[in-house]
């Protein structure tokens, strides 16, 4: 089930590649139903906020009715950054999979490392590397085309 939603991920990525975007995409995932997909839209949007991610907590909590996400789990094809990794805590989403790691920008697993601080209030269950080589090569070509 993880590679099929990685798979809706990666697609939302490739949007945002198309879009001109950082390719990132993200789906909330509740009872093996797709309920969020979101890519990132910082450009199109001139909004620093338009994570992937956070887009897709905004969409769930809205089909959900709530702000809490506890039975909710997240797919990104990149490790979050420090400000998604904060909005990942206060939703409450039950498990994060991620795809390729981000040692310069992420927030999980490098740099400050969020959800290991004593102030963080809910840390969910983090399963990286998922389709990693792949996640990853999405954002090289991304990167090497800019260069």
């Amino acid at each position: 089930m993880t590679l099929a939603f990685i798979e809706d991920a990666l697609a939302a990525a490739l949007e945002a590649e198309r879009a001109g975007e950082v390719p990132v995409g993200a789906v909330i995932v509740r009872d093996g139903i797709i309920i969020a997909t979101a890519r990132n839209r910082v450009e199109g949007e001139q909004d620093p906020c338009a994570h992937a991610e956070l887009l897709a907590i905004r969409q769930a909590s809205a089909a959900m009715g709530s702000k809490w996400l506890y039975d909710c789990d997240l797919y990104v094809t990149l490790e979050p950054c420090p400000m998604c990794a904060g909005a990942i805590s206060l939703a409450r989403l039950r498990r994060l999979y991620y795809g390729a790691p981000d040692p310069k920008s992420g927030g999980v697993d490098h740099g400050p490392r969020v959800f290991a601080q004593p102030t963080c209030h809910h840390a969910p269950e983090v399963i990286a590397g998922v389709e990693e080589s792949r996640c990853g090569e999405v954002l090289k070509r991304f990167f090497a085309q800019r260069r």
